[in-house]
Order: C-alpha cells, then structure tokens, then sequence
C-alpha cells in the first residue's frame, strides 16, 4: 500500500473506537481518545511518524493532522452526549469520514477519473455511515426495520456534504468535514422524515441519475454536481417530489440556457468559466435559500418552530426564491448576448457583461422564468390557486430586480456574484411569504 492508504486505514481504525461509547459508556470512550491524543503528541519522529504524518506536519515535528482529527470526534462525542444528538449519528459521521477516506486513497492509486473517485468514497462513506448508525442502534436495542430507510438518508446526506466539502476544501480538513457532516445530520435526524424503503431508492437513484447528467452535459462541475444531488435529495425527502420539480426545472433551464448562444458571449466576454458549467459557489448562492425554505416547511410540519409558522408560508418561500434565480438567470444568459445593455440605476448605454446592466429581452426571459416556476407550482401544488401563482411571479420579478440593484451598487465592492444572488433569492422569498400572508390575511 501507498503511504497515504496507509495513513487512512489507521485513521479509520481510530474512528472504529468510536464504538466504544455505545458499547462501554462514555468514560470508556473517553479515555480511549485521551490515549490517541497523548500518543499523538507524544510521537514526534520515526516509522510511527512517518506512517501518520500528514506533508505539513513535518514542518513542526507534531501529528497536527492527527491531533485536531480526533479533537473533532471528541467534540461531536460531546455534543452527542449533552444535547438531543444520537449516539449513532455520532458514530455514523465518523465512520462515513474515516471509511470512505481509506476507499478514496485506494481509488487514486488505480485512477486519476475524479468522478470514479467521488463515487468510490460516496458509496464506501454511504456504507460505512449506514454501518456504524444501524450497528450503534443495534448495540443501544432500538428496532432497526422501521428506521432503516431514514438511516440511509442521513448517511447519503452527509455522504454528499463530505464529498462536496473535500472537493471545495483540502483533503487534510477532515475535522471541519466531520463536524459539518455531524451538525447537518443531527438536524436532519431532529426533523424525523418518515420515508419508506421505495421511496429513498427512488430518491438517490433520481438525483444521482439526473446529477450525472448535469455534470456530463457541462452543465455543473464535480462540486456543483454533488451541491445539486444533496439539495435534490434532502428537497424530495423533506418537501416532496413536486419540491423537487420546481428545484429541478431552475437548474436544467439555468443550466441550458448557459449555453444558449456560447461563442456569442465569449466573444463579448461575458460567458461562464468552464464552458458554462455551474460550480458549488453558484449552486449554493441560487439554491441556498431554497433549501432553508424546504428545511423550515418540514420544521414547521412537525411542530419544532416557535410560532407554529404554517408550512405554505415556507412552500412560497421556497417557490418565490426559485422564481427569482430563474428569473435572474435567464435574464443575465439570454440578455447578455445583446450589444446594448442600460444600467438599472441611471438607464445609461453601459458595455455587455457590467453589473447591474439590462436589456429588454433579458427582462422578458426573466418574467417568463418566473411564470414557468409559478405554472409548475400552480400545477403541482394545491395551495398555489391563480393569485398564489400571481405572487409567485411578482416576487421573482422583485428578486431579479434587486439582483440587478445590488449588481449596479453593491457587486464588486462590498459583495461578490454568488452574495448577490443569496441576497436576490432571499428577498424573493420573502416578498412572495409576506404577500401570501396579506392576502391570507385580507381574505
């Protein structure tokens, strides 16, 4: 073997002590990685070194990567054991960590294909999260046949975070990783989604199929691929499938339309980098606020908000933010091709490609953007009648409008391109819940 699968392999024998805790109590599990820790500082050079050393830790003589990997389980140990985190979340992330590394490290000595490697560590990180979760509930006497299919949710989620995080980040940020995956997986669990065998196979099998495609037809790079599988997945499991066709009607028109007259914008110098493919950057900043929205409706269904926020108002949250990004992206993809662009805030002619400059016919692709996702709610939701599908083009309209202001004023200097479209989503979420909650109240 390779050094670095060595290296894993003994990391992820450590994460197997993680076991300890549901086995022996906490104490136990305690005194295990006290004993990690003091070995780790405490070895300083030769093989045992060498063997666990990460390249940087050589510049200090100390097992630094060793060290804060082992702080971070302890402290997501702790959490578990002094909140409403479960044990077996707990020991599933640290398995899907130190598990689907070693799976990582053996696929880069036989490939240099990434997606080959991103799919070896997310079906060895699936597995080894599902082990370790369905085997700490086994250990803790809880009947595992009902809970089987949100176990493997949560380990596919946090699957999908880890590899996305590792792809965005280095390799050797697996404590950040760890906790993140963690933290996100405790929330997912306190939401108890209720899914059947069928429906999680459905799930993954749809949005692993449909992200492929995307990253096969350019239209999403590796991690804007992984973004868009765990915001598919967590929007069918925690919204429903109509959730997700209104998700994924924003990100296969946004992502055509990217190529919609290429050459013509690399000539004008206003085409998407890597031939128009998304990254996790522009995902995130379009579909960010969506993905609160569809956090908060199933929050909101069960009964954990304060205030008992009636989930509709999230549905046309979460409705009005896709309607602004599409509205957004069509305007910019397709308005960028024409020569004569007017700065929003002054309507002075301004050059292809300048913040906050638009066309007519970018206006007219953006409010048709926003009518398909308001006709795709109409269709698939029954509270969206024809005022609600109204509001859902008037807010994606406002969002579109203040992602120009913001561009015209604010982009550049004080934000970058993916902080405007957050914040363009954001206020087409909330202008199309405030207008939903007028109208409900003037009715």
């Amino acid at each position: 073997m390779t050094s670095p699968v060595r290296r894993a392999a003994v990391f992820a024998a450590i994460c197997t002590l993680s076991l300890a805790v549901p086995l022996f109590g906490t104490v136990v599990g305690a005194a295990l990685a006290a004993v990690v820790l003091l070995g780790a500082f405490t070895v300083t050079d030769g093989p045992l070194f060498d063997l666990l050393a990460y390249p940087g830790d050589y510049e200090d003589n100390r097992l630094y990567g060793l060290i804060t990997f082992v702080l971070a389980g302890v402290a997501l140990g702790i959490i578990a054991v002094s909140s409403s985190m479960s044990i077996a979340v707990f020991v599933g992330t640290v398995f899907l960590i130190g598990y689907g590394n070693v799976a990582e490290q053996i696929a880069r000595t036989r490939t240099e294909n990434e997606v080959v490697v991103v799919t070896v560590f997310c079906l060895a990180a699936t597995s080894a999260a599902v082990i370790g979760h369905a085997g700490t509930l086994a250990i803790e006497g809880a009947p595992l046949e009902s809970v089987a299919p949100t176990v493997v949710f949560l380990a596919a989620s946090g699957t999908l975070l880890a590899a996305l995080l590792r792809d965005v980040l280095l390799l050797y940020d697996d404590p950040i990783v760890m906790l993140s995956v963690g933290l996100l997986l405790w929330l997912l669990a306190e939401l108890e989604p209720a899914i059947g065998p069928l429906e999680i196979v459905v799930a993954l099998v749809v949005t692993v199929a449909l992200g492929y495609v995307s990253y096969a037809l350019d239209t999403a790079s590796i991690a804007g691929m992984l973004t868009g599988i765990l915001l598919g997945l967590v929007t069918i499991v925690l919204g429903g499938y109509g959730w997700f066709v209104v998700l994924i009607a924003f990100f296969a028109l946004g992502g055509l339309s990217a190529k919609f007259r290429y050459d013509r914008k690399e000539d004008l110098g206003v085409a998407e980098d890597n031939d128009g493919a998304r990254g996790s950057g522009n995902v995130l900043g379009n579909a960010a606020v969506a993905l609160v929205a569809v956090l908060g409706y199933a929050a909101s269904s069960a009964s954990l908000l304060a205030g008992h926020v009636a989930p509709v108002v999230f549905l046309f949250a979460f409705a009005g933010s896709v309607a602004t990004a599409m509205s957004d992206t069509l305007s910019s993809e397709i308005g960028s091709v024409f020569e004569t662009p007017r700065l929003i805030t002054t309507l002075e002619p301004v050059e292809p490609g300048t913040d906050g400059g638009v066309t007519w016919q970018g206006e007219l692709a953006g409010l048709a953007g926003a009518a398909i996702v308001a006709g795709i709610s109409y269709l698939l939701f029954p509270e969206v009648d024809a005022t609600g599908a109204a509001i859902i083009v008037a807010a994606g309209f406002v969002g579109m409008t203040v992602d120009s202001l913001l561009g015209a004023t604010l982009e550049g200097t004080v934000l970058g391109n993916q902080g405007v479209n957050f914040l363009a989503t954001l206020s087409g979420a909330i202008v199309c819940a405030l207008l939903v909650l007028s109208f409900a109240v003037i009715g």
